[in-house]
């Protein structure tokens, strides 16, 4: 069973190796999470899972190989044969006889019965209203009915009752494809990371103190710079127009950009980019920066990352004169391709989802300018814009 839950895990996506698998096998050899299926559940995770955005993988591959297997309080000691929880029958009450049934007076009175059952009972058990089995009206067991009780062994909820269920995940908004939160999105863009230590000796660097008050016999305390990461960004979002429906996830963006990046440069542009961007929409025609003075301060190695739908009139990227707002003496193509050029580190980060792209012309002539570096707005999509721009 430990092997196929490996192997499912591998084909799930969840990037798992031997080594893991071996530690984890050393875990149950010493009896770490003890007989408790919960506990096994949180050290195989602990163990197996290293990224965050896997944790609904693995739960779901959890939940297939171990049969949903339901056992929630602190208490239960005792193993669960596997055979048990197979379906056996299914099994159907009048609504006459549902009402019947009675519940078994809360949640630790439950448990505790559950505890003696287990204690008392022997072997394989199906249908009745006692011992734990299958397709009878216990309180414990599975496919079967009771207003109060413990599922155990069964694939899906069919009454919606049971006070405990294993298969509910936590993690469901970790998955790749979702739209991004902000902390979703900060775990996204720490893989673009460049660290170095400059600045005013403020932190103790305990290794060299060790090492120096080793060296000449007394307390010899050395300080270091703080480590940043030094990589810089330049951050043009688009505003206005169809950019209103994205704006949720545009400011979640920014504000993520800016407590991960301290060397970060946000300007605005509206469609396409032009022969000016400004840092305050609220001034956006009277105080304006010249796109050349941009290319101009700001060396090459800064990344770029460009924040917009791309849905405009194709005029717009290709034609003088195009843009809704201005008269341009210079498509828009031909700032993008200088932007480009100036900064090879360059992606496109688009709000709409990828499958409509090819049904907007301006969205595949944009990402034709930008020689095909156009990335989703999605977990996976910012992790592959970050790789990117971290070649």
């Amino acid at each position: 069973m430990f092997a196929t839950f490996f192997h499912e895990l591998k084909q799930a996506g969840v990037p798992v190796t031997l080594r893991e698998y071996l530690t984890l096998m050393e875990a149950m050899e010493k009896d770490v999470a003890s007989r408790r299926v919960e506990d096994f559940y949180y050290l195989s995770r602990t163990v197996l899972v290293k990224d965050e955005r896997n944790l609904d993988k693995f739960d779901r591959v959890f939940g297939h190989v171990f049969k949903g297997l339901d056992l929630v309080a602190d208490a239960l000691n005792a193993e669960i044969p596997a055979e048990w929880l197979k379906k056996l029958t299914e099994k159907y009450l009048t609504a006459e006889e549902k009402k019947q049934i009675e519940a078994m007076g809360g949640l630790e009175k439950l448990l505790e019965t559950l505890r003696q059952r287990l204690a008392e009972q022997k072997g394989r058990h199906q249908g009745g209203k006692k011992w734990i089995g299958t397709a009878g009206t216990s309180p414990f067991g599975a496919y079967g009915y009771n207003p109060e009780g413990v599922r155990i062994g069964q694939d899906t909820n069919r009454n919606f009752r049971a006070v405990k269920v294993w298969d509910k995940r936590e993690f469901r908004d970790l998955a790749g494809d979702v739209e991004l939160g902000t902390r979703n999105i900060k775990i996204a863009l720490r893989r673009l990371r460049k660290f170095a230590r400059t600045g005013a000796p403020d932190e103790l660097d305990l290794d060299g103190t060790i090492k120096g008050t080793a060296h000449k016999g007394y307390l010899d305390i050395l300080m270091r710079p703080e480590r940043h990461n030094t990589i810089k960004v330049l951050l043009f979002l688009d505003v206005g127009g169809s950019m209103d429906w994205h704006v949720k996830t545009t400011e979640e963006l920014f504000s993520a950009a800016k407590t991960e990046f301290k060397h970060l440069v946000h300007l605005y542009f509206h469609n396409c980019l032009y022969e000016k961007v400004w840092k305050q929409n609220a001034r956006r025609w009277t105080e304006t920066t010249p796109t050349w003075d941009v290319l101009h301060t700001y060396p090459h190695d800064y990344k770029v990352i460009f924040v917009g739908d791309a849905a405009m009139s194709p005029y717009e990227i290709m034609a003088p004169g195009g843009s809704v707002e201005h008269f341009n003496e210079e498509s828009g193509r031909v700032w993008m391709e200088r932007v480009a050029k100036t900064y090879p580190s360059c992606v496109w980060l688009n709000p709409v989802p990828e499958h409509e792209w090819d049904t907007t012309a301006s969205i595949s002539m944009m990402r034709q300018v930008l020689g095909g570096r156009m990335f989703p707005l999605t977990i996976e999509g910012l992790d592959a814009a970050m790789r990117e721009l971290g070649r």
